[in-house]
C-alpha cells in the first residue's frame, strides 16, 4: 500500500515554491524549488505530478497574490482623488514588490503558444478593467479604463526593456495628470445628419 498524499505538505511546498519564483523568477528546472523547499525534485513530482503541473500551480498562486496586492493598490479610497491612487499604484506595481510579479509573468506574456497557462494574456488584460472602471468612475471617466490599462502595460514593457525609471515615471505622471480632463474634440463643428 502506497503513501497517501498529504494536502498540508503540498500546500506548504506550493507556498515555498511560489516565494522562490517571486524572489528569483520561474526556473527551467525543479532543483531551485527543491533547494528552496528543503526537499527533492522527486518529492515535488510526487506531490504535483509533473514539472509543468507544479509550474502552473506556482503561477496560479503568484497570480492570486498579485491580484490581491494590485487590487488593493487600485481600490477606491473615499477621501482620495483617484489620480493620486493611480500614482501610488504605479509606484507599487513598478517598485520592488511589483517587479517580482512582472518578472514571473513576463515569461507567460512572451510564450506565443501559452502552454503553461492557456489564455493568460487575455486574462491578464481583462481582469484589471473592472477595478480601473470603478476607480475612474469617481472622476467621471470610467470610459478610460482600457486606455489607462494600455498605458500601464506599455510603460511596463518600456521600463522592462530600457530600465529608464525616471523617464517612464515622468510619462506616467504626465498621463495621470491629464485624466479627468474633458475629452479632446477635433475642433470641427459636428456634421449634420444627411
Amino acid at each position: 500500500m502506497g503513501r497517501q498524499r498529504q494536502p498540508e505538505i503540498r500546500e506548504r511546498l506550493l507556498e515555498v515554491c511560489t516565494d522562490a519564483a517571486l524572489a528569483g523568477g520561474l526556473p527551467d528546472r525543479l532543483e531551485p524549488f527543491a533547494v528552496a523547499s528543503g526537499t527533492s525534485s522527486r518529492m515535488l513530482l510526487y506531490h504535483f505530478g509533473t514539472k509543468e503541473a507544479l509550474l502552473r500551480a506556482v503561477l496560479q498562486r503568484a497570480r492570486a497574490r498579485q491580484r490581491r496586492d494590485w487590487e488593493a493598490l487600485l481600490r477606491v479610497r473615499p477621501d482620495e482623488d483617484y489620480r493620486t491612487t493611480l500614482a501610488r499604484a504605479w509606484a507599487g506595481m513598478t517598485g520592488p514588490a511589483g517587479q517580482r510579479y512582472l518578472a514571473v509573468f513576463n515569461r507567460l506574456r512572451e510564450d506565443a503558444e501559452q502552454q503553461l497557462w492557456p489564455g493568460f494574456r487575455r486574462e491578464a488584460t481583462t481582469d484589471w478593467l473592472a477595478p480601473l472602471q470603478e476607480g475612474l468612475r469617481t472622476i467621471g471617466r470610467p470610459d478610460l479604463a482600457t486606455l489607462v490599462l494600455a498605458v500601464v502595460r506599455g510603460l511596463i514593457v518600456d521600463l522592462d526593456a530600457t530600465g529608464d525609471t525616471d523617464r517612464v515615471d515622468r510619462a506616467w505622471a504626465t498621463f495621470v495628470a491629464e485624466l479627468g480632463e474633458p475629452p479632446l474634440t477635433s475642433g470641427r463643428p459636428p456634421t449634420s445628419a444627411r
